[in-house]
């Protein structure tokens, strides 16, 4: 190899792909799915078919979702196309060519899309802070219940404890993968909540890509959550809380509790029931 081909050669950073590490480092659609499904049956007694993703990215859950079987259709939305369209090409086409005709994607505003009502619907990865006030939040919420059938659940997640309030970098090491994750609270407001996020990734090559995705969100408290649920018609809104295993550490099962633990940072669902 010459020097100046030695000099072209890509550095792991240049040729990594932000939606694979991201999914490597934060999704994990197999449990997601499985707890969205055994929560939807222990309340309601049935099974949970038609399932819409909303800010589905990627649209990995729901691909994960028709993988149940024929009788599975999932209803993906988001409002970026390119983020669709790398969704399409490397999660939808890998299904099963009849997996894939139920899979439907679609490029809207999750305020105005209509959809066929729902089973059940998410809306995870944090992704509806980015309503900042209690009017939108309220207003997302209240077409949240408008789209799920009579008997339907919605399903969100959340963060909170002390460190949710600091301004910090939490690295994550991915020694199968080559990569160094980086969760990065940039900024943080305590009288409104707001806070912005960075997720840089550092590969061991040295190589690094900054700011590889950054939010702009209100960070909202559980109970200011299930009092705007409470208030756009849900009949309950249900806090599940992760377990622990012996170590202390979260066992990935998460169970509703009314009361929580005071850890310095938690990751939680919130169920609603129409």
């Amino acid at each position: 190899m010459s020097a100046k081909s030695a000099n072209k050669q890509q550095t792991m950073a240049e040729a990594a792909d932000i939606h694979e590490l991201y999914e490597l480092s934060v999704q994990n659609v197999e449990n997601e799915i499985e707890f969205l499904q055994t929560t939807f049956k222990s309340l309601t007694g049935r099974t949970a078919y038609l399932f819409r993703e909303d800010f589905c990215g990627t649209a990995s859950a729901a691909c994960q979702w028709v993988r149940q079987g024929k009788e599975f259709q999932a209803i993906g939305v988001d409002i970026e196309p390119a983020v669709l369209e790398w969704g399409r090409k490397n999660r939808v086409s890998k299904l099963d060519t009849e997996d894939q005709a139920r899979v439907s994607l679609i490029e809207s505003d999750v305020m105005t899309v209509e959809t066929p009502k729902v089973d059940l619907l998410s809306a995870f990865n944090f992704s509806f802070f980015i309503f900042n006030t209690r009017e939108s939040l309220l207003a997302y919420f209240k077409r949240s219940y408008d789209a799920i059938k009579d008997d339907g659940v919605f399903f969100c997640d959340m963060f909170g404890g002390p460190e949710a309030q600091e301004e910090t970098r939490e690295k994550t090491k991915h020694k199968k993968h080559g990569f160094t994750y980086i969760w990065h609270q940039a900024e943080f407001h305590p009288v409104t909540h707001y806070i912005r996020c960075h997720i840089h990734f550092k590969f061991k090559d040295g190589s690094k890509l900054k700011k590889a995705f950054t939010y702009e969100w209100r960070l909202w408290t559980a109970p200011e959550l299930r009092e705007l649920l409470l208030e756009a018609g849900f009949n309950s809104a249900t806090v599940y809380w992760e377990g622990e295993d012996e170590d202390g550490d979260g066992n990935g099962e998460f169970t509703p509790d009314e009361k929580g633990e005071a850890d310095l940072a938690w990751i939680a669902y919130i169920v609603a029931k129409k």
